[in-house]
């Protein structure tokens, strides 16, 4: 009796263990036939991300992102209803005089040099009479303006104070799909910091601006945001928010940026002439559907020449109305906006070679680029008409 009750202890216990295991082992399929097969374990097609905070990004990005406040005087004499002689006539022009008003106006930008320089808005600043910039730690300071850039809403403004935190120009690398964060200041709350990805890249013919070449990104850009930056996740700025897409004023996820590549572009060319130098060609563009005699639509290829501006540097090199480009230094030309763009940044004086069909003959010809003059701002691409 002794002897059964010592083994008892063992025998439950290799029993529990025996329950145990069948409980929690993976059952393997049975076929057809009583065969039990193995058992194949399943790979995800698509690793799950292993980052679950953007903290490290926001603390080096967000510091150099700030708020900027405008103010504009108003004069309230300017009504023209109240300028109207039948409607100061009807109150014996006994109207009471009118004060001057103040309209304030915000909007976001980037420190981009440790002496104060900052990148932001055309339209942030356009016309404001004083300028102020608030820092995330708390500091104010009055920005000077350094120089615009209308054709691609951007500005570059400056302000005095020390030990200034800057982000980091990053023209290149960005995907479509890569995750982004926008910085700013919407609707004056306070900065702000919402996700998205890039949902687009080299957006164009949108008429937000002449020179068009924008990241689409789904991250929340409202209104206050312009000026602010976009960020990948490792802090960089690949791009400084500018336009939404919406019916409601707010988000509706199709928001805009200026790419680092242009931003730099922009920034240095301002610091370097005060102003923005641009190559051009003296050409008035159609889209690449309408053909050389401007009456019927065909999918073709090349950019359809509209007009010739005299003296220009296509007219002394024999480009004609009616010619289609295809190429630029043997790069494709799949859009006006693409060639415009292209046309740009290349240096006055420079020489391109444009390849052209004219009357259903390919040629190329040697171009010198001149300088745009801002008289030409609005002359370089004429809109699909409508039918």
């Amino acid at each position: 009796m002794r002897r059964a009750l010592t083994w008892l202890p063992w025998i439950l216990l290799v029993i529990l263990g025996t329950m145990f295991w069948q409980k929690t082992r993976v059952e393997a399929p049975i076929a057809a036939d009583g065969v039990q097969m193995p058992v194949e374990k399943e790979e995800p097609l698509v690793k799950p991300n292993a980052v679950d905070s953007y903290s490290n990004a926001v603390n080096v990005a967000a510091p150099a992102v700030v708020n900027i406040f405008t103010t504009q005087k108003l004069n309230g004499t300017d009504s023209a209803l109240l300028k109207d002689p039948a409607f100061k006539k009807f109150f014996g022009n006994r109207l009471p005089e009118q004060k001057n008003q103040n309209e304030n106006s915000l909007g976001s930008g980037v420190i981009v040099r440790t002496d104060g320089y900052i990148l932001t808005n055309n339209h942030v600043i356009a016309q404001a009479d004083k300028i102020i910039v608030g820092l995330r730690d708390g500091r104010r300071a009055k920005a000077t303006v350094i120089g615009t850039d209308p054709d691609t809403d951007l500005a570059v403004i400056k302000i005095d104070l020390q030990d200034l935190p800057v982000l980091p120009f990053k023209p290149t690398g960005s995907q479509v799909g890569d995750v982004v964060l926008a910085i700013g200041n919407p609707f004056g709350v306070g900065q702000t910091v919402t996700q998205g990805i890039v949902s687009a890249l080299g957006r164009s013919d949108l008429g937000i601006n002449t020179y068009e070449d924008f990241i689409q990104t789904d991250a929340a850009i409202n209104p206050g945001n312009s000026g602010g930056a976009l960020i990948d996740v490792s802090g960089n700025l690949i791009g400084v928010n500018t336009a939404i897409f919406s019916q409601s004023g707010g988000s509706l996820g199709i928001g805009f940026a200026v790419p680092a590549k242009v931003c730099q572009q922009v920034f240095n060319s301002i610091l370097k002439d005060g102003r923005v130098v641009r190559g051009w060609l003296g050409i008035s563009l159609l889209p690449p559907s309408y053909n050389s005699d401007f009456d019927t639509v065909k999918p073709t290829d090349g950019i359809v020449v509209a007009d010739i501006f005299s003296r220009g540097p296509a007219a002394d090199a024999g480009l004609r109305k009616g010619d289609r480009i295809l190429k630029v230094n043997n790069e494709n030309m799949p859009s006006a906006s693409h060639l415009i763009n292209y046309v740009a940044l290349q240096p006055p004086n420079s020489t391109v070679q444009i390849e052209i069909e004219r009357n259903g003959e390919p040629f190329k010809v040697d171009v010198q680029v001149g300088e745009r003059q801002q008289q030409n701002a609005n002359a370089q691409y004429i809109p699909l008409p409508k039918r």
